[in-house]
């Protein structure tokens, strides 16, 4: 189920906030991260330019975002080496996306910007 205007909005000022600050300006051009929404959830990526096309741009998975419409959380995600999605054990779920955000920017683990 797509998210509500309200909750994607929100969601939208959130990421591409967090986004931004990751990153400095001066560097965009070698690293950016960026995200996509589609349905209920969000994804979260860092992009660099090919190593043999600058051109063309690489996409590496960070986390996954899902919203549990059932339980009304949202659910987080890592990727493993093989951009397969595991559910983050540690913190899994939240009722606030900033929460997992957040989560996902202290990265504890070292799973997510390791």
């Amino acid at each position: 189920m797509p998210l509500s205007e309200f909750e994607r909005v929100r969601i939208e000022k959130l990421f591409k906030a967090y986004c931004e600050s990751k990153v400095p300006a001066h560097v965009r051009n070698k690293i950016q991260v960026k995200f996509k929404i589609r349905g209920s959830e969000v994804k979260l990526f860092e992009c660099r330019p090919h190593f043999d096309d600058p051109a063309t741009w690489d996409e590496m998975a960070v986390a996954r975002f899902k919203k549990d419409e059932k339980k009304n959380v949202w659910l987080l995600y890592c990727a493993d080496r093989n951009s397969r999605w595991h559910l983050f054990e540690p913190y899994p779920e939240s009722r606030d996306i900033a929460r997992l955000l957040a989560e996902v920017q202290r990265d504890q683990t070292g799973i997510f910007w390791s």
